[in-house]
């Protein structure tokens, strides 16, 4: 009897994701306990729909090729199972697909709401009396998953966003005399501003810049933000912005709130760049450009931290180990030993503490006027940054991997449409 494995990718992407989907497929591919690896289609949608992509069927070039290739290479999704209880149908297409596809174990790479997703499934197997081992794989460049020291996917957003700060930021200096005085860098960020925090990892001891950042954390204080962008254009002649997506006014709303919301019931956000440059342009008369990074910082392999990397493969790889121990709803965690020498090991969590729960930036690692990073963040972030990982190039541009995504035949009759 065949004893095949489910792996898939959820949420927004991150330039190391397939890599944890390669520490998946090599590690199965080892062991006697796992026949096939079957890559769901666009997330959970692919089990649902019974679109599968059998992986022990590529070339070890290719997934080798997968650690190099940033997005999520079998589609992603933001779908949220319903309540156990009043979802049946769903629940039972799942196990009879699973059934039919001789799947016992069950890998699900993404954040919170994946890990959420994971524990329903854990949970209807075994009511169900088809017992799947079932086993979360973190991933999320928010960084906001709990127990877990960092997720994987967020040290190579910092990576990014430190850099392209500091790049930006001499482009301004070097104009700030008769043009720019003011860049606006608007990040990822919904209630957690670990990557606003990263901005502050552009400069060092020896070489203060003039960056404000604007936190989740942190309610929005016009006036007072306002007076330090003038403080330090008249220091130093200009200054640098970093806003979260997720910034929010004093009454609890976002800045940046379009009034949508996406399938897991969020908020849609984005846009707060430009409400933050016409406040200074109003109230300063300066002149000034934003950017919104958006999919460029979770997209950028070429610039990923060979520490990121180097977690999300062993993420991959542990949860394979642990599924064939017999765990189940549980998740490989990065467990931090020491910051300098940086050092980690893998550590296990149980999915009931993690689903549905916000890692938040901690308060000491915030400034006390609120725009800014303490030292302790900066020694908490920068291993997370540290060393590169490029890919090959060829004429210029990244060898990036285009899956032939070769569907496994169906073997159920009645097909399904996820509502």
């Amino acid at each position: 009897m065949e004893n095949n494995a489910f792996y898939a990718q959820s949420g927004g992407v991150t330039s190391v994701i397939n890599a944890s989907a390669a520490g998946v497929i090599e590690a199965a591919s080892k062991t006697k306990g796992i026949d096939a690896v079957l890559a769901g289609q666009n997330g959970i949608l692919g089990a649902l729909t019974e679109e599968l992509i059998d992986t022990s069927q590529w070339e070890t070039s290719a997934i080798e090729s997968l650690k190099n290739t940033p997005a999520g290479a079998f589609g992603s999704c933001r779908y949220k199972l319903g309540s156990i209880e009043t979802n049946h149908d769903q629940y039972k297409r799942l196990i009879e697909v699973f059934k039919a596809h001789s799947i016992r174990y069950f890998f699900y790479n993404g954040g919170g709401d994946s890990a959420d997703t994971c524990l329903k499934v854990s949970k209807i197997s075994n009511l169900m009396g088809y017992p799947i081992a079932a086993i979360h794989i973190p991933k999320t460049v928010d960084n906001d998953l709990p127990i877990t020291d960092c997720s994987p996917g967020f040290g190579s957003v910092a990576k990014y966003v430190a850099v392209s700060l500091k790049e930006a930021i001499l482009d301004v200096a070097s104009m700030c005399k008769t043009s720019t005085k003011v860049f606006v860098m608007e990040v990822m960020g919904r209630h957690a501003g670990w990557i606003a925090a990263a901005g502050g990892l552009a400069e060092n001891d020896d070489n203060p810049l003039p960056i404000v950042i604007l936190f989740p954390e942190i309610a929005f204080d016009k006036t007072a933000f306002l007076s330090k962008v003038k403080h330090n254009i008249e220091i130093f002649g200009y200054c640098a912005v970093v806003v979260s997506e997720g910034v929010k006014q004093s009454n609890g709303e976002f800045l940046s709130d379009q009034g949508t919301s996406d399938a897991f019931g969020h908020a849609q956000l984005g846009g707060v760049a430009p409400v933050i440059a016409n406040i200074i342009n109003h109230e300063l008369r300066v002149k000034y450009h934003w950017a919104v990074s958006d999919y460029l910082q979770r997209a950028a392999r070429h610039i990923a931290s060979k520490t990121d990397l180097e977690h999300s493969i062993a993420v991959g790889q542990a949860a394979v180990a642990l599924a064939l121990e017999g765990k189940n709803a549980v998740m490989p965690s990065i467990v931090r030993l020491s910051d300098e020498p940086y050092a980690w090991k893998i550590g296990v969590a149980n999915l009931e503490e993690i689903a549905n729960v916000e890692k938040k930036l901690p308060r000491e690692f915030i400034n006390k006027d609120g725009f800014g990073i303490t030292d302790k963040a900066k020694k908490y972030m920068k291993p997370l940054i540290t060393g590169e990982a490029y890919p090959t190039y060829t004429e210029g541009v990244p060898n990036y991997l285009f899956l032939n995504k070769d569907l496994v035949k169906k073997k159920l009759k009645n097909n399904f449409s996820p509502s």
